[in-house]
């Protein structure tokens, strides 16, 4: 089944793309809660998986982190990334352009810790830094006695491109969102369709 349709209007494919966003953001079994991020540095491009923790109206997306990792050492050096998304069921790709932000002790990763309960907080906590080279696998299960938020930082991903492509056989369709200013604090995006 298809989300989208030549017939539908681009305005109607930028909402429905938003809508299945924030479905991604809030439902855990959502094909678009696990997003591949592309960041690189001056000699390589990386890319992982993370989870969508949260989508706002201004379709700003947030990742968990700790901050010892390697994709924030890079985002700090080149804020530039990208997001890919799919969705089997619908057989739907987006492909996302954007602006990272690292955030780590201040008030937007303190009102999301609250939220990292129990045995999560660990992700947070290891003694050994995310990437660190261990002897044995066991090694990589040592947190620190307090479970605190001193490693916890929060990534916010200010799109500035969505590309949408519908796969169809031989019909599939393509098309590109582009942020272009703001009014009266609402931001505002061109739509444009393209050759699949």
């Amino acid at each position: 089944m298809m989300l989208i349709s030549a017939k539908d209007s681009l305005e109607n494919i930028f909402q429905t793309v938003k809508h299945e966003l924030h479905r991604g953001a809030l439902d855990p079994k959502h094909p678009f809660r696990f997003v591949s991020l592309a960041t690189h540095s001056q000699s390589e491009i990386d890319i992982r998986y993370v989870v969508l923790r949260k989508l706002d109206k201004e379709l700003n997306f947030y990742f968990f982190t700790d901050h010892r990792t390697t994709k924030v050492e890079q985002i700090k050096n080149d804020p530039n990334v990208a997001l890919l998304l799919y969705h089997p069921g619908k057989r739907i790709q987006l492909r996302i352009k954007g602006h990272a932000e690292i955030h780590s002790q201040n008030e937007l990763t303190k009102s999301f810790w609250p939220t990292v309960q129990g045995e999560a907080q660990k992700a947070y906590n290891s003694i050994i830094p995310p990437g660190g080279i261990i002897p044995d696998p066991k090694d990589a299960y040592e947190w620190t006695e307090d479970m605190s938020d001193t490693f916890f930082s929060v990534i916010k991903i200010i799109p500035c491109q969505i590309e949408a492509l519908q796969l169809n056989g031989l019909t599939h369709i393509r098309a590109l969102f582009k942020k272009t200013e703001e009014v009266n604090g609402v931001d505002c995006w061109s739509s444009e369709w393209m050759v699949p």
